[in-house]
């Protein structure tokens, strides 16, 4: 049975790795997913990709840190497909850096786009949701569980969302809105916004902090997108109706440590 048909998905930051893997999976399940980013060749190469496939997958530009954008794609999701059912607030960025190296550019950068788009696109889809209902999956990360001496404004950033993520989820409740929100709390995971944030530091301090990382990781090694796409899947969907303000940590046993 496919969980999605008939249901409008839209994925931010969904170009590549997390955003990109859940995209596919939504879509074979049945929905027709709009994946957004500012990379606008990639994105829509990859929803053309995904289209030449026979999946129901569009494309869209977007800054989520920009309110017009936010209220612009909102709306050409609703003039075109009526509804929206999920959003995932996926879009986020890294910078390696401990409090004393942080500048205060990357700590700004690092707000806007992990914290101010959260929620902006919470606030957006609430607003169409509560009628009708629909779910709302905001991706924060184990950085908001944990610290990491080397991720200061990254740690703040997804801190932040998953309090965000609770705040919403009980706003809607004690309104009566039939919207459930919750938080994914990745780990480690081998994708571009990984690598290319352990990719700033010198060549030597980078290994060294991927082969740390690795060593206190129990499973051994870093997650592949799909492995966190699955999860949120889940909590999007109805196997999910009785989780809101929760968090979902799927971290190959790093925070169980």
């Amino acid at each position: 049975m496919r969980r999605f048909e008939g249901k409008v998905v839209v994925i931010t930051g969904g170009a590549r790795g997390i955003g990109l893997a859940s995209a596919e999976r939504f879509a074979r399940e049945g929905a027709v997913v709009v994946i957004t980013d500012v990379l606008n060749g990639e994105v829509e190469a990859q929803a053309a990709r995904l289209s030449g496939e026979g999946l129901a997958v569009e494309a869209a530009v977007q800054d989520v840190t920009r309110e017009a954008d936010w209220d612009r794609l909102v709306a050409d999701v609703i003039h075109r497909h009526g509804r929206l059912d999920v959003l995932v607030n996926n879009a986020g960025i890294a910078r390696i850096a401990s409090i004393e190296e942080s500048s205060l550019a990357d700590w700004r950068l690092t707000m806007a786009v992990n914290v101010e788009g959260v929620f902006l696109g919470t606030k957006a889809a609430i607003g169409v949701m509560k009628e009708r209902g629909g779910a709302i999956v905001n991706i924060a990360s184990i950085a908001g569980n944990v610290g990491e001496p080397l991720l200061a404004a990254y740690n703040a950033s997804k801190g932040a969302v998953k309090l965000l993520t609770r705040n919403a989820a009980l706003h809607c409740a004690r309104h009566g809105y039939p919207i459930r929100v919750n938080s994914m709390h990745p780990g480690y995971t081998d994708t571009l916004l990984v690598s290319d944030a352990i990719g700033t530091m010198e060549a030597e301090a980078g290994a060294a902090f991927a082969a740390e990382t690795l060593a206190r990781i129990p499973i051994g090694r870093f997650a592949v997108p799909d492995e966190i796409a699955g999860p949120i899947l889940f909590l999007a969907s109805d196997d999910a109706r009785y989780m809101t303000g929760s968090e979902l940590i799927v971290d190959g046993g790093y925070t169980a440590a």
